[in-house]
């Protein structure tokens, strides 16, 4: 029986223009690197779903306290940079340069570190409860961790980017 390595994906090599996941798994005697589906939208990258899923998290968490109803500038500014996270990782990701992408990944993770300054804010505020604090700051800390984890193997990549794929220097 083949189990996965440490449990998680290990990081991206571009192939052809697309990132190609591979993952490690093992069968308690010899370790083995499984092909991964390529990834040819913003949607199929797991930072990108993480992101969406914190992004519904948050929207959930405001919707669901009374206590969120009369501090519009802190909804506003909790939804906009959770939403700036996974809109920043596409918008990145669609410009087809890796050196663009990791910009765009540096102002997601600052964005996701917005967003755990404001769950903070909440908090102090006793807006959400201890639970709902570390659950929030773990998960935002999680994505975090794979976005740096990300622009970390971009900028050692030789391969610049799908938009250079098909350029010829003069």
């Amino acid at each position: 029986m083949l189990q996965v390595v440490s449990g998680c994906f290990r990081l991206f090599q571009v192939v052809t223009g697309c990132f190609r996941l591979f993952q490690k798994v093992s069968d308690g005697q010899q370790t083995y690197k499984l092909n991964m589906p390529t990834i040819k939208r913003f949607e199929d990258l797991e930072i990108w779903q993480l992101a969406r899923i914190n992004c519904k998290q948050i929207n959930m968490l405001i919707r669901n306290s009374k206590h969120f109803q009369n501090d519009f500038a802190l909804v506003n500014q909790i939804k906009s940079s959770s939403g700036s996270v996974m809109d920043n990782i596409a918008e990145g990701f669609e410009r087809g340069g890796n050196r663009e992408f990791g910009q765009f990944l540096s102002i997601a993770k600052g964005s996701a570190g917005e967003s755990r300054s404001q769950i903070y804010r909440a908090y102090d505020n006793e807006y959400i409860t201890d639970n709902q604090l570390d659950e929030q700051r773990n998960s935002l800390l999680h994505m975090s961790t794979k976005i740096r984890n990300m622009k970390t193997y971009l900028n050692k990549s030789e391969i610049k980017g799908t938009k250079f794929k098909n350029s010829k220097r003069i």
